[in-house]
């Protein structure tokens, strides 16, 4: 699968699965916008893939932002050429029991994973449409976007949520070529994950080794956690796949843990 000379930005990209599906993306011949927070982390892993700056930069992107993104992508379009792939990566983590959750906190988890979604989403469908070449959106989703789990609301909300924006872009977004699909990614053992492991054991009341046996990779098939490269690999397939034969789906990248 290649992507020679697409252009794809992906939020969140400066660590992570982000980070690993950009080094993919770029080996596999496009060139990548690494959106992120931080926009020294940002830049730092654009100059790491790329030194000569030629298919690779960093773009400082708050996803909650309307103004900020608008801009991000706007100056990505303008420097690499439009916009082709979108993966919308970014994400947090907060976990607490739903009687306890603060509104705040959900308010915010919602904010990235939702409102980041749906603003870079319009952002670059706004190029994908007007540049009569057709496009992939890719949103990050998670075995949570099929199942729940203690601890987690908003988390499973809004990824849940993720798999009704893809199908909608998957329908307005055929007509002009453009293709939206969810990856549903396993445990990971990416930052993110390793946070949630002594978490888990506080509220639950079992030791670390406890939470990653018998909580997270309890349903796997192997007792494996999924890898950046399985997810990265699966992004590649979806964003370089020809036509609109494969849109508005979810693929669940997870050892066997949700098994459709």
């Amino acid at each position: 699968m290649q992507l020679t000379d697409k252009v794809a930005v992906i939020t969140g990209a400066a660590s992570g699965i982000g980070k690993d599906i950009a080094k993919v993306f770029l080996d596999a011949g496009a060139k990548v916008a690494i959106a992120d927070l931080n926009l020294d982390a940002a830049n730092a892993t654009a100059h790491e893939f790329d030194p000569s700056g030629a298919r690779a930069m960093g773009v400082a992107m708050d996803v909650t932002h309307e103004d900020q993104v608008d801009a991000g992508i706007e100056a990505v379009a303008a420097r690499l050429g439009g916009i082709d792939v979108l993966v919308s990566n970014a994400g947090i983590q907060i976990v607490a029991p739903v009687d306890q959750f603060k509104f705040d906190d959900w308010k915010k988890l919602l904010a990235i994973h939702l409102d980041g979604a749906f603003l870079t989403t319009r952002a670059a469908l706004k190029h994908m449409y007007a540049q009569g070449r057709g496009g992939s959106v890719i949103y990050m989703g998670s075995v949570h976007s099929k199942e729940a789990s203690k601890l987690k609301a908003p988390y499973v909300t809004a990824k849940h949520g993720l798999i009704g924006l893809a199908k909608v872009v998957a329908k307005e977004g055929a007509e002009h070529g453009v293709r939206a699909n969810v990856i549903c990614p396993g445990f990971v053992r990416t930052p993110l994950v390793e946070k949630q492991i002594p978490e888990q054991a506080k509220e639950l009341g079992i030791s670390e080794d406890e939470v990653i046996k018998n909580v997270m990779l309890k349903e796997t098939v192997d007792g494996e956690f999924t890898t950046v490269d399985d997810v990265a690999q699966t992004a590649l397939f979806l964003a370089a796949f020809p036509t609109n034969a494969l849109t508005g789906q979810s693929i669940v990248v997870s050892h066997g843990w949700f098994m459709q």
